[in-house]
């Protein structure tokens, strides 16, 4: 399945008093993903929510393998699992420098009708992009 890569400084105001990053941080990496994961497809997540269309996370699992700290550079791989339906899944995988494995991660998002507030199918324009 289609895959993204992204590169991320790690800032100071990341981290703990050790320098290691707060595992509460590591949503938003994995959302960094997702969005440029969908950029690299040539789909805007902000058009997707203008059209009324929007993807709460509904599951998210980490395993921490290895720290990350301040001032590394990672890499966060974004792999979508299958083909989406009316929800879509993720797998993670975090590295440093290196290319040793930080993190793994999985998330699934649901796409919901915001005028209805009820899951919807995935949109046509995205399985034409896959």
């Amino acid at each position: 399945m289609k895959s993204n890569e992204i590169k991320i400084r790690i800032r100071y105001g990341e981290t703990d008093q050790m320098g290691v990053v707060y595992h509460g941080n590591y949503a938003q990496y994995l959302e960094m993903g997702r969005i440029e994961w969908l950029r690299a497809l040539g789909i805007s997540y902000k058009k997707m929510e203008d059209d009324g269309i929007m993807l709460p996370v509904i599951s998210m699992s980490l395993k921490f393998k290895m720290s990350a700290c301040y001032d590394d550079l990672i890499n966060v791989k974004t792999q979508l699992k299958k083909t989406p339906t009316a929800k879509i899944e993720f797998d993670y995988e975090i590295t440093n420098e290196r290319g040793e494995v930080l993190t793994t991660a999985n998330t699934v998002l649901a796409f919901i009708n915001m005028k209805t507030n009820k899951p919807t199918r995935v949109p046509q324009l995205i399985l034409d992009k896959l």
